[in-house]
C-alpha cells in the first residue's frame, strides 16, 4: 500500500484548470501581503494577537463562547471527539462522513470509540433515521454519547443541511442528553447557499469548526470553537497531538483576510458549479448530480468512458478532476473562473465525443 501522497507524473502537462479540490487554492498576492505585515507572538504562550484577534472573530462569528487555532480540520474533528466522549463511547454520524472515511481510522484508534453509520441519500439522514438508532441503556450496549454533523456534506456532492432538519436533529441529541458537533470544513459555503448566517446555522452544536484551506483560499489552518470549558480542553487535545504553532499569526492573518474578502465571493463558485452541471449534462450520456454548492459530481460512464479513463485523459489535457466513489468529483474555488469552466466542458466533449 503507498502512503506516501503521489507526485505529478514526469513529463505531465502542468494543470492548467484544477478542478481537483478547493484545497489546491493559492493564496493571492494580496493574501501574502497580509501574512508578511501580520503582528506575532508565540502562539502556545497565548501572546500572538493575530491569532488572538482570529479566534475572537471567529467565536463570535459561530455564536460560540471561545475558538482554538489548529493546523488542519481533521485536527479539529480529532479534538473534538476526544473532549466529547470517552473510550468505549460511540457517535453517530452519516455512513460518508469524513470522521468514517478520510481521517485513517483515528477516531477508533486514538479516542477508542465507535461510529455508527447512519444512511440517508446525499450524505444526510432525517429524524427518523436516528432515532431509529437510539440504543436502550444497558451495560450491554456502548454509551451513546455524540450526534456528529458534516456541513456540506462532500460525498453527498456537497449538500447543505437544511437548518429545519439540523434543529430536529440537534433536539433528538439534547431529549438523549449527547454532545453535539458540526463538521463545518465547507461551512460558509452552506451559508452563502442557504442565505443563514454562520451562528445561526449553527445554533444547535456544542463544537464547530470551519476550514480556512478550502474555498476561502488560505495556506492552512481551522478554527474550531465551543464553549470556554470545551476550548479549555481542546488545548490539552491539540498539546498531545503536537499542534504547536508558534509564530502562527502569519497564518491566521490569511485567515482574517480570507474572512474579509472570500467569503461572499463563494456564490461565484457556486454558479460556476451550477454552469459546469448545465453542460456536462448536455452530454449524452453523462449522469450529473446537481449541485447546491462547489461540488459537481458526474459519471461518464453512459457517454462511453469511465470515469478513471477520463480523470486520466483530462489530465492529459492539463484539466484535474478527483475520484470518489465511482463517480468524478468537479470543484470550484476561487482560482477558477466561468472561461476556464467553459474551456473544461469544451475538452470534456471532445475527449467524450472521440
Amino acid at each position: 500500500m503507498v502512503q506516501i501522497p503521489e507526485r505529478p507524473a514526469p513529463g505531465a502537462p502542468p494543470v492548467r484548470i484544477n478542478l481537483y479540490s478547493d484545497t489546491q487554492t493559492r493564496p493571492s498576492a494580496a493574501m501574502k501581503a497580509a501574512m508578511m505585515e501580520a503582528e506575532v507572538g508565540d502562539e502556545q504562550h497565548g501572546d500572538d494577537p493575530t491569532v488572538h484577534a482570529l479566534c475572537d472573530r471567529m467565536a463570535a462569528l459561530l455564536g460560540k463562547e471561545a475558538a482554538v487555532y489548529l493546523p488542519s480540520g481533521t485536527m479539529a474533528n480529532v479534538i473534538a471527539v476526544n473532549v466529547h466522549c470517552r473510550n468505549g463511547d460511540e457517535v453517530l454520524a452519516h455512513e460518508t462522513a469524513h470522521i468514517l472515511t478520510s481521517e485513517a481510522g483515528t477516531h477508533a484508534a486514538i479516542a477508542g470509540v465507535q461510529v455508527n453509520p447512519l444512511r440517508g441519500p446525499r450524505g444526510m439522514f432525517d429524524a427518523d433515521t436516528l432515532r431509529a438508532a437510539i440504543r436502550p441503556r444497558s451495560r450491554h450496549s456502548p454509551e451513546q454519547t455524540l450526534l456528529e454533523i458534516e456541513q456540506t456534506a462532500n460525498i453527498g456532492g456537497g449538500a447543505v443541511w437544511p437548518l429545519a432538519t439540523l434543529t430536529e436533529l440537534t433536539g433528538i441529541a439534547r431529549e438523549q442528553g449527547w454532545s453535539t458537533h458540526m463538521d463545518g470544513a465547507r461551512l460558509m459555503n452552506a451559508c452563502v447557499a442557504a442565505g443563514i448566517p454562520a451562528d445561526r446555522m449553527c445554533a444547535g452544536f456544542d463544537s464547530v469548526w470551519l476550514d480556512f484551506t478550502k474555498g476561502l483560499g488560505a495556506p492552512l489552518g481551522a478554527v474550531l470553537a465551543g464553549s470556554h470549558e470545551f476550548i479549555d480542553r481542546a488545548w490539552r487535545w491539540k498539546q498531545r497531538l503536537g499542534g504547536s504553532m508558534r509564530q502562527a499569526g502569519i497564518c491566521a492573518a490569511a485567515c482574517l483576510y480570507a474572512l474579509d474578502h472570500n467569503v461572499d465571493r463563494l456564490a461565484e463558485d457556486h454558479a460556476n458549479a451550477k454552469a459546469l452541471a448545465v453542460g456536462l449534462r448536455g452530454i449524452e450520456g453523462v449522469v450529473v448530480e446537481e449541485p447546491d454548492t462547489n461540488l459537481v459530481f458526474f459519471d461518464p460512464t453512459g457517454a462511453g468512458m469511465s470515469p478513471a479513463a477520463l480523470q486520466a485523459a483530462l489530465r492529459g489535457e492539463g484539466i484535474a478532476v478527483s475520484g470518489l466513489g465511482g463517480r468524478l468529483r468537479a470543484c470550484t474555488h476561487l482560482d477558477v473562473d466561468a472561461p476556464m469552466i467553459e474551456e473544461a466542458l469544451a475538452v470534456t466533449r471532445r475527449l467524450l465525443r472521440g
